[in-house]
């Protein structure tokens, strides 16, 4: 028997295709505005319903960093009962379950900023979470915009009957 070639140029090709589509765009610019916002929380002190945006945060990012990884390296058939033929279903309902749940933390986040506004003149010397809160709201804004583009993307490939991500 003679050994089989290396098929490393189609898995090159494959990973370049995701990575160029625009899906693929779409889960890179999630996971990174996504990090932004956790980080962004975490670095800094926060108190009671910002649990709640860090909570999404991280477990969003997360999941999109598993989904990301298994579509890039073409393992989603790995997956049980999600997988194969159902990872765009998959994928849809991952993007909107997050974009719902985005949009609380956005309010959340724009009534921390709001509530910290006073402290955003150059007098005022204590710790002031204002500028934080303010980047955090942008942040989580992003991801939301990133993961309602992401549903309507996978909705319109869904509604015209295909099944692959890519």
């Amino acid at each position: 028997m003679t050994p089989q070639p290396p098929q490393t140029p189609q898995v090159r090709k494959n990973i370049l295709k995701f990575l160029k589509s625009f899906l693929g765009i779409i889960r890179i610019l999630q996971i990174v505005f996504g990090a932004g916002l956790w980080v962004t929380i975490a670095a800094n002190k926060y108190e009671g319903s910002i649990h709640f945006v860090l909570f999404v945060a991280v477990l969003f990012w997360l999941l999109t960093l598993a989904l990301f990884f298994l579509t890039l390296l073409d393992k989603q058939d790995l997956v049980p009962m999600l997988g194969g033929e159902r990872w765009l279903c998959t994928n849809l309902a991952h993007d909107v379950a997050a974009a719902a749940l985005y949009v609380p933390a956005i309010g959340v986040m724009i009534y921390k900023t709001d509530r910290y506004s006073y402290c955003n003149l150059e007098q005022y010397k204590h710790l002031c979470l204002y500028k934080v809160y303010l980047t955090a709201a942008v942040f989580a804004c992003l991801c939301c915009l990133a993961y309602l583009l992401s549903v309507i993307y996978d909705a319109y490939r869904k509604c015209r009957g295909e099944q692959t991500v890519i």
